[in-house]
């Protein structure tokens, strides 16, 4: 299944480029991910923990950066990886284009997904899957956000001029699983108003 999204990040593109690159320090930004190893320069090894109503799932895997184009501002990660129960796996090649925008740049991000196994019963509303990852990267534009704000306001008091310290995402509650009902809520709320706005 395809799934589209996209954010906005208060950088310029070259900044916002630098700093999506940098994925130690982004990972505790993203609700449910824990770095586990940097294998090599383009290659991290990786866990992602979901709970959708009564089921948590836990994939560990490999995400490898096939194609980094800095002069487009575009990079292409393949990832996989598999549910440490045995349930099944997930499987992708995600996409990601930073352009200029007022105020910063947006990032659009195009992902491939593929479930296997008793997993795949999850891929079956495409609808409810792109509005529960439109949460999630909510949950990690905004976390951006607040790191970047933090950052502003350490250079402001000239605390990391000396030091030249960057801040860091404040990780999810110990990469605590995402919260499956409040987005499942969410995403059928979402679903329901394209329903009616599709009737008028």
């Amino acid at each position: 299944m395809d799934i589209n999204n996209s954010f906005e990040v208060p950088l310029p593109v070259d900044e916002a480029w630098k700093t999506l690159l940098d994925i130690k320090r982004i990972t505790p930004c993203m609700p449910g991910a824990e770095l586990l190893e940097v294998v090599d320069p383009n290659t991290y090894k990786g866990r992602v923990s979901v709970r959708l109503g009564p089921v948590a799932l836990s994939f560990v895997g490999i995400a490898r950066f096939e194609e980094i184009d800095a002069g487009a501002h575009l990079a292409r990660v393949k990832a996989q990886g598999t549910d440490s129960k045995g349930r099944g796996g997930a499987a992708g090649i995600v996409t990601f284009a930073l352009s200029p925008i007022d105020g910063g740049s947006k990032v659009d991000v195009a992902t491939n997904l593929n479930l296997s196994g008793s997993v795949a019963q999850y891929g079956r509303g495409t609808g409810m899957i792109q509005d529960v990852a439109t949460q999630i990267i909510g949950q990690f534009a905004a976390a951006l956000r607040t790191m970047l704000a933090n950052d502003k306001a350490v250079l402001a008091t000239n605390i990391s001029a000396a030091s030249g310290q960057e801040m860091e995402c404040a990780p999810f509650s110990g990469t605590k699983p995402i919260s499956g009902f409040t987005l499942i809520v969410r995403a059928l709320w979402s679903a329901l108003r394209r329903l009616i706005d599709g009737s008028k």
